[in-house]
């Protein structure tokens, strides 16, 4: 029987360990917490409770890419879903679902309103976001196909994509300079990039349909708009992400596997190019065939492997991975109502309509301290049990530096009552009402992630040119999954690049 550690538990490794040992490998997952879930745990206090990352995941419903593991799995019954959906709101407008539902293009024909000199250019732009959202479909049509049936699929892609080659070398701000002129309408698309903090012109500009899709600020638009096929849709997790998380953990305890929680692994052993197992943070040795590590890039090769011990080629590609920095982050627990002020469970709120120079003061260590903006999610909206009857749990977060002058430690509090102070803009009486505040650093996350050096909340950072580090390292048997792989940072991204390493190795078995 093939053994196979997994050195953590969140999606990627233990979306991972389900297919392995559903196949019939021997399987360890060792978690250096003291629980499963990684970054897609949820927190509970007091009655509350808050998930730590994500919020609206992409394509998990049933036939969706996410929602196909899920299947194949076998618990997908087991994950209980809602569709969602986000509002914008700038200094000088905002963008919220309107109660009756308008259409699919109802968000185009808002901002003709808002921006009247640019309604050209926004029919422009919704013809390459249709053209670009066809092409997705497609192509995930073709990879979930066999090869004959994938190729009219792969010459449809090739016609739409002539479409749109002429800004394939674009950067997200030239798409943005190229259909519009207005600034507080680019910052409309490209306030997203925010949240990966990444600077507009270092962003793919055929990438600006992917982070701006229609179904995630309408619930209500069907799937299938288009003659190609049904897009994906946007879903919050009923109950907190840690029941997703509980459903794929229960599918390898059910088939003979094995969740070890606070077991740190400290290396990983080599034996000439072919990996033996791991060493645990007690000192105890695992042999195994196959070691699957997710993580950081760097804390996975220069640390549990070492430096030494990779050709120097590797070595550089994994300090060329581009990270993305931290964010703050308060769960509240409050004993008001909060839906007079925001009646949907996320909206994101920006103070700036400057993207690109706000992201480079982040990178920079320069804390904006919520001023440039922030979200706010009220998951008790969606889910009742996750707060006391008649209070709500809500989330405040922001992007962050990993590093704070002063500190993060030592400044905590100042920062909590800041972005408090900010987010009472939206909501008044946060302070008041606050039954339970619960605030989470760079710092913390970093500790909750284990070794990293520097916290990248979403993984990899989306460069142009750049990307993770190989699932395939240099040693036979050793993988790497997780957010800073190839894969990069999502849920369904890294639910899907740990299956396509699972397919990968069985090819071996």
């Amino acid at each position: 029987m093939t053994r196979a550690v997994i050195v953590g538990s969140g999606m990627a490794g233990l979306t991972a360990a389900a297919y392995l040992v559903r196949d019939g490998c021997d399987v360890d997952v060792f978690e250096q917490a003291d629980h499963i879930g990684g970054v897609t745990a949820t927190l509970r206090k007091e009655g509350f409770a808050w998930d730590l990352g994500p919020l609206l995941l992409e394509g998990f419903a049933p036939g969706e890419p996410a929602g196909n593991i899920l299947a194949e799995l076998g618990c997908a019954d087991r994950v209980e879903l809602v569709r969602g959906d986000r509002g914008i709101a700038f200094p000088d407008y905002r963008v919220f679902r309107p109660a009756e539902y308008l259409g699919p293009y109802w968000r185009r024909e808002r901002l003709k309103e808002i921006f009247s000199h640019e309604a050209e250019g926004l029919d422009r732009y919704y013809r390459f976001y249709d053209t670009m959202l066809d092409l997705m479909t497609l192509a995930r049509q073709a990879e979930e196909t066999n090869v004959l049936r994938a190729l009219p699929l792969k010459l449809r892609m090739a016609l739409l994509f002539n479409r749109v080659k002429r800004y394939q070398n674009w950067n997200a701000q030239q798409v943005m300079d190229h259909f519009f002129s207005d600034p507080k309408l680019k910052a409309l698309f490209l306030g997203i990039l925010a949240d990966m903090v990444v600077c507009p012109s270092e962003f793919v500009g055929l990438g600006i349909p992917a982070v701006n899709q229609e179904a995630a600020f309408d619930n209500r638009l069907p799937p299938t708009v288009s003659s190609v096929g049904p897009r994906v849709t946007f879903q919050y997790v009923v109950g907190g992400c840690g029941n997703l998380v509980e459903a794929v953990a229960g599918v390898i305890r059910e088939n003979g596997g094995r969740l070890h929680t606070s077991r740190p692994v400290r290396r990983v052993l080599l034996e000439g190019e072919r990996v033996r197992g791991v060493e645990l943070g007690d000192g105890e040795r695992r042999e195994a065939d196959l070691v699957l590590v997710s993580g950081g890039a760097r804390e996975c090769f220069f640390k549990l492997v070492g430096r030494e011990a990779l050709p120097a080629d590797f070595a550089a590609t994994v300090d060329d991975v581009p990270l993305m920095e931290s964010v703050f982050m308060l769960h509240l627990g409050v004993d008001m109502d909060p839906s007079p002020y925001q009646d949907v469970p996320l909206n994101y709120y920006y103070g700036t309509y400057d993207v690109e120079g706000g992201v480079a003061r982040t990178r920079h260590a320069d804390y904006h301290e919520g001023k440039d903006g922030f979200l706010i999610y009220i998951p008790s909206f969606h889910s009742p049990t996750m707060a006391p009857p008649g209070q709500h749990a809500i989330t405040i977060y922001t992007i962050a530096p990993n590093k704070l002058e002063g500190g993060w430690q030592a400044r905590r509090q100042e920062m909590v009552d800041k972005l408090l102070h900010e987010a009472e803009k939206i909501i008044p009486g946060l302070r008041e009402h606050a039954r339970v505040v619960v605030s989470l650093t760079p710092v913390d996350f970093g500790q909750l992630t284990y070794m990293l050096d520097h916290h990248s909340f979403g993984g990899v950072c989306p460069v142009m040119g750049k990307g993770g580090a190989s699932y395939r390292t240099p040693f036979e048997g050793l993988w790497f999954l997780g957010a800073q792989s190839e894969s990069a940072g999502g849920v369904h991204n890294v639910t899907h690049g740990a299956r396509n390493v699972f397919n990968t190795i069985r090819k071996t078995l």
